[in-house]
C-alpha cells in the first residue's frame, strides 16, 4: 500500500570517488524515517563536492570574462578615439592644402603642380578616412557583441552548475511523512540510510500524505476488461484482519507490469486504489487485499456457482421437491467466481444440488441459512443477500 504523495529518484553525475561508478552518488544526510516534514524542508543531501568545485570554475571564468569584456570595451573606445583623432588630422592637412592652392598665382609651374597633387592627396585620405567609420563601428559592434555572448555563456554554465549542485539537495515537495525505500547493501536488502551510493533512477525516498493513502495493486489480465476507473471496493488490511475501509479505483495501467529476468506468462495489470475513508492504524507499506465491485444486484437472491448446470436450453438447478429432485430452469443475473445471482426461478430457502443429483440417501442434506453453512456439505442452498458483485 502506498500513499498520495512524492517520490523521489536519485540523479546522475560525472564526478565520482575511488571505487565508484561514474554516475554514482553518495548520500551524505537523510531525513529520519518516519518524520513528519514541511514542503520545502531538506530531506537528503548527496556528495556536491565536484559539483561546488565545478561552480568555483564557472564563477571564476564569469569573472575572468567580465574583466576581459571591460578591457575590450575601453580598448576599442581608445581605437575609436585614435580613428577620430586621424579624421581630424586628415581634415587639417586638406585645409592646409587648400590654403597653399591659394599661392600658385605666385609660384613657379613645378611648385603650383605639387600644390595641387598635394591638394587631391588630402581629399582622397580625408575622404577615405570618413568611408572608413562606419566600417570601424561595425567591426567593433561585433566584437562587443562576440564578447557578450562569450559572457552570456559563461554565465549560463554558472548557473547551470549551480542548479546542478541544488539539485543533489533534495526539498520535501508537500508536506507529509518521510518513507525510506529499499537496497541492496552487500548480501542483504535494508531500507537506504546515510552513506549508501545510489545510482541514476534509483528510488529511494517519498514524501507521503497520510491523510490520502493509495494502494497499489495488481489484477489478473482475465479480468481486467471488467475494471473501471471509479469503481467502488473493499480494502481488507493483513496487519488488522477486522478493519475494512472504502475505496475506489483511482487509475489502471495501459500495459502490464514488467516481467523479471524469467519469462512470466502469467501477466497483471496495474491498478492505483484511493482509499475513501482512513483510519489512524493506516500506514504506508502495509500489505493489503481489495474486493472490487463491477457490478451489484441490489436485494438478489444467490447460489453457489457450482450448483448451477447448464446446456442448450438454458441455466437449471435442481431443487429438492420431498425425496427426489426436480430440475428448474432458472435466469441468471450478476454471477462472482463462487456466487451467482437468480433473477426468476427459485426462492429463497430452497434447496439446490451442487452436483447432479442421484438417488443415494448420502445426498440429503437441510437448507442453508442466510448466513451459510459451518462445513462443507454436497448440497447448496439458495439465500439472499444485500449486494452481490
Amino acid at each position: 500500500m502506498g500513499s498520495t504523495g512524492s517520490s523521489l529518484y536519485s540523479g546522475g553525475s560525472s564526478g565520482r570517488s575511488s571505487g565508484e561508478s561514474e554516475f554514482a552518488l553518495t548520500l551524505q544526510e537523510v531525513a529520519r524515517a518516519g518524520a513528519l516534514v514541511k514542503k520545502g524542508t531538506t530531506i537528503a543531501e548527496f556528495d556536491r563536492q565536484y559539483m561546488l568545485l565545478r561552480v568555483d570554475d564557472y564563477r571564476a571564468s564569469v569573472a575572468q570574462t567580465e574583466a576581459g569584456f571591460k578591457k575590450l570595451t575601453a580598448e576599442l573606445e581608445v581605437t575609436k578615439k585614435a580613428h577620430e583623432q586621424t579624421i581630424a588630422s586628415a581634415k587639417g592637412s586638406l585645409e592646409k592644402a587648400r590654403l597653399d592652392m591659394k599661392t600658385t598665382p605666385v609660384l613657379s609651374a613645378i611648385d603650383a603642380e605639387r600644390a595641387r597633387l598635394a591638394l587631391e592627396e588630402a581629399e582622397a585620405r580625408h575622404q577615405q578616412l570618413l568611408a572608413e567609420v562606419k566600417f570601424v563601428e561595425i567591426g567593433q559592434k561585433a566584437e562587443i557583441r562576440n564578447s557578450e555572448i562569450e559572457l552570456e555563456q559563461s554565465r549560463i554554465e554558472l548557473k547551470r552548475a549551480e542548479a546542478n549542485a541544488d539539485r543533489m539537495i533534495a526539498r520535501a515537495p508537500i508536506d507529509g511523512l518521510v518513507v525510506m525505500q529499499n537496497t541492496f547493501r552487500g548480501t542483504e536488502f535494508a531500507q537506504i540510510q546515510k552513506g549508501d551510493v545510489l545510482y541514476p533512477g534509483q528510488p529511494y525516498i517519498s514524501i507521503v500524505d497520510p491523510s490520502s493513502m493509495i494502494i497499489n495493486a495488481s489484477v489478473n489480465q482475465a479480468d481486467i476488461e471488467n475494471m473501471r476507473v471509479g469503481a467502488r471496493a473493499r480494502v481488507r488490511f493483513d496487519a488488522y484482519p477486522s478493519l475494512e475501509l472504502p475505496a475506489r479505483v483511482y487509475s489502471i495501467g495501459a500495459i502490464t507490469r514488467a516481467g523479471g529476468q524469467r519469462p512470466n506468462y502469467l501477466k497483471e495489470v496495474p491498478v492505483i486504489l484511493k482509499l475513501e475513508q482512513m483510519d489512524v492504524r493506516v500506514i504506508p507499506d502495509l500489505s493489503v487485499s481489495a474486493d472490487v465491485v463491477v457490478e451489484m444486484a441490489e436485494e438478489a437472491t444467490v447460489v453457489p456457482r457450482g450448483a448451477v448446470f447448464g446446456d442448450d436450453r438454458g441455466s437449471f438447478v435442481y431443487v429438492r421437491q420431498g425425496d427426489g429432485w426436480e430440475r428448474r430452469n432458472i435466469e441468471l443475473g450478476v454471477s462472482s467466481n463462487v456466487q451467482s445471482s437468480v433473477r426468476t426461478g427459485l426462492k429463497v430457502g430452497e434447496v439446490v444440488a451442487l452436483d447432479a443429483p442421484s438417488a443415494e440417501p448420502s445426498k440429503v442434506a437441510h437448507a442453508r441459512d442466510s448466513e451459510g453453512l459451518t462445513e462443507p456439505r454436497p448440497l447448496g442452498s439458495v439465500r439472499r443477500l444485500p449486494a452481490s458483485s
